[in-house]
Parts: C-alpha cells; structure tokens; sequence
C-alpha cells in the first residue's frame, strides 16, 4: 500500500546498511526519495572502502515502487548539503521527511579499548563525520521543510534506546547525542508542526556485517556460530519500514521527542522484516546481558515527562 505516495524524504547517508534499507522501505510506501552520500559509480568515497552506491540504493528505491533519486553529497560541505536542499525545493516544492543517518567511521576496530587507549584521531574524525553532519543537514533543511507548510517529520538514526555503555567513549558519545539531538529538535519545533524523533535498529544485518562474518544474505544463520547474538539480528529494512510506519502515522506527533526501537514499533505498528521475521533484539539483549536502561525511562526526559511514554514541552524560551 503506498501510505507515502506524494511525499518528499530525503535520507542522508543513504549509500548502504540502515540508511540504504530506510530508503527501500520509504520506496515501498511511496515516496519520492532522494538518497544522499559521497560514493557513486565511479566514484567511491575514500574511507569505508566499500562497493554500495547511492545510485544503487535509489535503483532499489524505484523498484520498491518509490522514485529514487541519487545526489553526491558531502554532508560535512556546508555549500554542497545548501544546493541539495535547494535541488529538493526546486524539483519537489517541498520536503517532508528527513532522516539523518550520517556515519563516521568503523567502531569494530576501537571497541572493548578504554578512554586512554583509543585512536584520537579516528575518534574525532567520527564525532565530525556522525554528529556535525546530522546538524549541518538539519541546519539547512528544516527551513524547507518550514515553508512547505505540511506537518514534518525528522529521524535521528542512533544505536540502542538505553543509557547504558556502548563499548567506546567516541562510539558512546555520537550515539547519544543523535538522540539528544532529536529532543532538542524536537523542542525547538514544538509549535511548527514537525515531529523529531530518534530510532534504533537492533543488531542490524548490513552489508559489512555480513562480510565480517563472511556470510551472506543467504547463508547469514551461519554466522550464529561466531556470534550467537547474530541469530537475533534484522535486515536493514527492518528499521526502514520502522521509519516509514512512523512517517505514515498521522498521530506521530506524539511521539517528538523520544527514541524508537526497530522491535518495539513492529509489535505496535504490526509489521515485520522482508523475510517475515518480526526479531526483537531488545528481548534477546535482556536474556543475554540482564536489564537495561530506556532513553525515555531515565532522567534525560524526566523534567519534562508527565507520564510514563509521554514528553510535554512547557511554553519556554517564551
């Protein structure tokens, strides 16, 4: 069913993993999407050292049933991300939906190493790469998203709905401060009609995950052995129809201000993986490492929750 038809989303960081499955699913609804990143054919972004390109993920986007469309974009060029933004309100008129899943680095290679033992270089190259870029993107489109005068919705990708450690001081610190950036977004956009929320994949099936375990999206089960918690993982459409289920609730607004789980909006919202599957990486992380602690539970929100699920936003500044 195309719950999406006729609107506009862009997702920045489209090229592979969650933000490639975002665009699909975006797609699939019906939307127009422009997908966003550095690696085209021909032209792979140094760094990752990877083969997907935006122009296959909005190949992927119009097969889904959506209109994909592919625009390089370095989202820590101030200039670049302003004319992509500028292309969308010429093309379209209008933008609604932004998703920033911008990424910076490689965190296998720095997890389990302590505060002194860590790469500073490759620590603040990715605070840059993954938290300057969400804000200069939402810096420059929002006012877009302003003007076209249509309820707004903005999606922080982050990595776990909790506070608890997330096995490195930089991985820990870009990660939770995408979800604080959907709060304060939220805050500031309280009155405009345009909800921000942060969601979370579980244990997400990407591509490079699937080479480092050298096993693909058929054979993935036999990565179990490595790693049980595999077992429990999700493609990363999964978290794309999460985003998309959100971006077609007409009460989402209730929602601003607080951080998603993949597994936690397909019991509410009914739908499942590509493959069936409905995986629930936050059941599975309870069994394996005992409780954990929700973002919307502790006192990050609490001052300004009434109730349990519900964040109220007082009349302040004036």
């Amino acid at each position: 069913m195309a719950t999406l038809a006729g609107k506009i989303a862009l997702v920045a960081g489209a090229t592979r993993g969650a933000g490639r499955g975002i665009a699909r699913m975006l797609g699939e609804a019906g939307a127009t999407v422009y997908c966003s990143g550095r690696s085209t054919r021909g032209n792979l972004a140094s760094g990752p050292g990877r083969p997907e390109t935006i122009d296959e993920t909005a190949e992927l986007v119009t097969a889904a049933g959506g209109r994909g469309i592919a625009v390089r974009t370095d989202h820590l060029d101030v200039e670049q991300v302003r004319s992509l933004v500028r292309r969308i309100e010429q093309e379209q008129g209008r933008l609604d939906i932004l998703v920033n899943d911008i990424w910076g680095g490689e965190p296998l290679t720095e997890f389990g190493k302590t505060l002194w033992e860590v790469s500073l270089e490759q620590g603040f190259t990715m605070l840059r790469q993954a938290i300057d870029t969400h804000i200069i993107t939402s810096h420059e489109a929002v006012p877009l998203m302003l003007r076209s005068g249509q309820p707004g919705l903005i999606v922080e990708i982050t990595d776990g709905d909790f506070y608890g450690y997330r096995g490195n001081i930089f991985y820990d610190l870009v990660k939770t401060t995408v979800i604080r950036l959907a709060f304060i977004q939220a805050f500031e956009l309280r009155k405009k009609g345009i909800t921000a929320v942060a969601v979370t994949p579980g244990f997400l099936r990407s591509e490079a995950m699937l080479d480092h375990f050298g096993v693909t999206d058929a054979t993935w089960r036999e990565a179990g052995q490595k790693d049980p918690s595999f077992l429990a993982s999700e493609t990363p459409c999964f978290v794309g129809r999460a985003v998309a289920a959100l971006a077609a609730d007409p009460a989402v607004a209730k929602k601003s201000g607080r951080v998603f789980s993949s597994w936690g909006l397909s019991e509410e919202y009914g739908f499942t993986d590509i493959d069936g599957a409905q995986p629930h990486f936050g059941r599975y992380f309870i069994q394996a490492y005992g409780k954990s602690y929700p973002a919307c539970d502790d006192g990050f929100y609490q001052y300004w929750t009434n109730s349990p699920g519900e964040v109220v936003f007082p009349d302040w500044p004036p």
